[in-house]
């Protein structure tokens, strides 16, 4: 039996109680997939907070800690900047707020490009501070060994091609990938080089649907869509982009419900009602007995 943190206003607003499920692993979503098919798709979702894993956790097979939290919380204008401290941080708060999904937390920029050493000793530093479940590394054929290295050292890990943002500089840009078939070559090479390394999944980035239709039949281990295809094994999305928290959001994302609207106009009613005097009312106050 596990634990989680749900909401108890009670006592406290991250009050633990038992939960009992059973949480997902790395070995159960690799298997999702079978001689190249996934007969049920796997659905993961960014979170960044307990609070918010808390309401995704149930939905969702994986909970990626993403480095687009530099962008989603810290109001950074890429994910070049976030370091090893942050991504443990979240890490352990999402990780502290669930109990059913696999969760996984992104490698920052620079702490594992120098060295499958230093991929290690960054990883393992995540695993132990957060509870997590495995990595995410951004990369082809170029960090092949360095997967290699983690997995035989007991550590998962998930990939990453196609536009992978850490290189926004390189790419100069979050255009769609593949559209050359020179890059559309090399994204299913890295893709089959990660896979061969033993990663348990990979995710493919806004790419032009058929190649992430080609390196979904190209590996054998689960492919992660994202600005991909319905084709993919399962698909990722930042939860805030999905939930309408933010006015622009990319091509390939659907907005599933417009929170930023609604919390608008929950914060000009209470400001409203401030200025009026109409809060607190009668309700929201200690009266004497």
């Amino acid at each position: 039996m596990s634990t989680t943190f749900q909401l108890d206003t009670a006592t406290s607003r991250a009050h633990p109680t038992p939960a009992p499920m059973k949480r997902l692993t790395v070995p159960a979503i690799r298997q999702r997939k079978v001689d190249g098919q996934t007969a049920q798709p796997i659905v993961m979702l960014t979170a960044y907070t307990a609070r918010q894993a808390q309401l995704l956790d149930a939905h969702c097979d994986l909970l990626l800690v993403g480095d687009s939290l530099g962008q989603v919380i810290y109001g950074l204008p890429s994910s070049v900047p976030v370091t090893l401290d942050m991504m443990a941080a979240h890490g352990a708060a999402v990780v502290r707020g669930s109990y059913h999904a696999v969760v996984i937390v992104d490698m920052p920029f620079g702490a594992y490009e120098a060295s499958p050493v230093q991929a290690f000793e960054a990883a393992a530093r995540l695993l132990k501070e957060t509870g997590c479940a495995g990595v995410k590394l951004e990369g082809g054929a170029a960090m092949a060994e360095t997967v290699a290295f983690l997995t035989a050292r007991g550590i998962p890990v998930m990939g990453h091609v196609g536009l992978t943002p850490q290189a926004v500089n390189q790419l100069g840009g979050y255009n769609a990938r593949g559209r050359s078939q020179a890059e559309a070559d090399k994204i299913v090479a890295d893709a089959r080089a990660l896979a061969d390394a033993g990663a348990f999944a990979i995710v493919v980035e806004g790419v032009v649907e058929p190649i992430a239709v080609a390196v979904t039949e190209a590996v054998a281990c689960p492919v992660i869509g994202i600005g991909g295809s319905a084709r993919c094994d399962g698909q990722v999305l930042v939860s805030e982009d999905m939930l309408g928290l933010f006015e622009r959001v990319p091509r390939f994302v659907k907005r599933y419900a417009e929170l930023g609207e609604a919390i608008e106009e929950a914060v000009a009613t209470y400001a409203q009602d401030v200025r009026a005097r109409r809060f607190p009312g009668i309700e929201q106050t200690y009266q004497p007995k």
